[in-house]
């Protein structure tokens, strides 16, 4: 048989049910690669490893009943440190929060549980889920398995590492501006951002504009859509809800997507970002992909102008200060999050509505030229995987942000809009390195892009061409 980690998160589940593996067999497999690969890797901030134990035994003792299993009973899924798990410490990636341990679930988290996965720990998050890399005070750089020196990005940077490394089969993260699609593409992953409203980050975390949302992050497409369909609901409170897909998200998996015409663009909305030549490559091979199977492939008009950038950063520098620090413990900030704080506290509430407005009638606007295709392409990030400590190898906090928005200028267009977007692992630099693309559907249908996801996956053949890291 092969080693447990080769099996996708769906053929554990299969095994689990037919009691070909048992969830303690399954849990402490990963917790040993954990304990083994984890200090190179950095993608767990926690491990919850006597907890996750407890859960595997009696997810074993629940297959061994054998009647109306959950369909994710025994895979072990991880949670990102931005999001709340009872009784388990949680950082949301800062030294201001150590010692602080959650007092409830996220819903999303209880959705997982009820699905039957093992939380086997919290995955690296950076300060706040601000940056789209993972470095901290509170835990080690995620690094790409591809190339250890390199950035895992972020904001779930620890989750994309440790599907990557095989240190879990798929994981939960979540999505502000990118931060699933940017690790899924520099980690060779598949990630869904879904629609906005899908998930609920009830019963705390405030969903405000809108622009975040949890997702997951898996070698396939069948495993992602299953993630999606166990995460996807709503609770009473919640400003935004998704229109209910016409297609089950799994069922989507096995649905031929029909001759899609698909719109396609690669110019970065962000003023002085330039594409790597590798990255144009990968597009230019996902354009030509996307034909051979049938579907009509047109360049199309940028979308969204230069001008909702200002606008965009507004609202992020005031969500840098949605999480309350005590005066005493700012020090303890990283210098990047304390500029975004800056910025934010400077920023009028009449500001900031102001900003949110001009979003949504650019949003408006955007979808008039979006709404004639099917799906989008462009790349999903303009560089290939950037060494760890790139970001801040520059004193000013400033030219880290900028550096951040030239780095990724394409995924925070869907944040804005709502719309779903995925990553597709579709290319690798000569020197191995992973270089990823970007579909995105129209607003509330992640079926589509699940749908020629999967039938760009088949072309591909096996994990996207059977591609692993060397640590694998």
């Amino acid at each position: 048989m092969a080693h447990i980690h080769d099996l996708t998160a769906l053929e554990q589940a299969e095994a689990v049910r037919s009691l070909e593996l048992s969830p303690v067999e399954i849990t402490k497999h990963y917790l040993e690669r954990i304990e083994r690969l984890d200090p190179e890797v950095g993608a767990f901030v926690t491990l919850t490893a006597d907890r996750a134990l407890d859960e595997a035994r009696r997810a074993e003792a629940l297959a061994l009943e054998g009647a109306d299993l959950p369909p994710l009973l025994g895979v072990p899924i991880p949670i990102k440190d931005l999001n709340l798990v009872k009784d388990v410490p949680i950082h949301f990636g800062s030294a201001t929060y150590e010692g602080f341990v959650a007092p409830v679930d996220d819903s999303v988290v209880e959705r997982l549980r009820d699905a039957g996965t093992i939380m086997i720990g919290k995955t690296a998050t950076p300060e706040f889920g601000l940056p789209c890399y993972t470095e901290t005070y509170v835990s080690p750089p995620s690094r790409t398995p591809w190339d250890l020196t390199r950035s895992a990005g972020g904001s779930s940077g620890g989750a994309a590492a440790a599907v990557a490394a095989g240190l879990a089969p798929a994981a939960q993260g979540s999505d502000g501006a990118g931060s699933i699609r940017i690790p899924a593409s520099v980690c060779g992953l598949y990630g869904i951002k879904p629609t906005r409203g899908r998930i609920s980050f009830a019963p705390i975390v405030p969903d405000l504009a809108g622009l975040s949302t949890n997702g997951p992050i898996a070698r396939t497409v069948a495993d992602a859509a299953a993630l999606l369909s166990v995460m996807a609901h709503n609770q009473p409170g919640d400003l935004y809800i998704a229109p209910p897909s016409p297609v089950g998200f799994t069922e989507a998996v096995t649905r031929e997507p029909g001759r899609l015409k698909i719109g396609r663009n690669a110019t970065p909305v962000v003023p002085g970002s330039e594409v790597h030549p590798d990255v144009m490559a990968a597009y230019e091979k996902a354009s030509a992909l996307l034909e051979s199977l049938g579907h009509e492939v047109v360049d199309m008009p940028p979308p969204f102008d230069p001008s909702i950038v200002t606008e965009f950063e507004k609202l992020w520098f005031c969500f840098a200060c949605m999480h309350p620090v005590d005066p005493s413990l700012e020090p303890r900030l990283r210098p990047l999050t304390r500029w975004l704080r800056a910025r934010g506290f400077a920023t009028t509430a009449p500001e900031f509505l102001q900003a949110q407005a001009t979003l949504q009638t650019a949003t408006r606007f955007g979808f008039l030229v979006m709404n004639e295709y099917d799906a989008v392409l462009t790349p999903t990030v303009t560089q290939p995987p950037v060494p760890v400590g790139w970001f801040e190898d520059v004193e000013d906090p400033e030219e880290t942000f900028h550096r951040m928005e030239r780095f990724a200028p394409f995924a925070a267009i869907y944040n804005v809009s709502g719309q779903p977007a995925v990553n597709l692992p579709l290319h690798w630099t000569d020197g191995g390195l992973p270089i990823g693309v970007m579909l995105a559907g129209r607003f509330g249908d992640e079926a589509t892009l699940i749908s020629v996801s999967a039938q760009v996956e088949a072309a591909v053949g096996g994990f996207w061409g059977d591609r692993r890291p060397a640590l694998w």
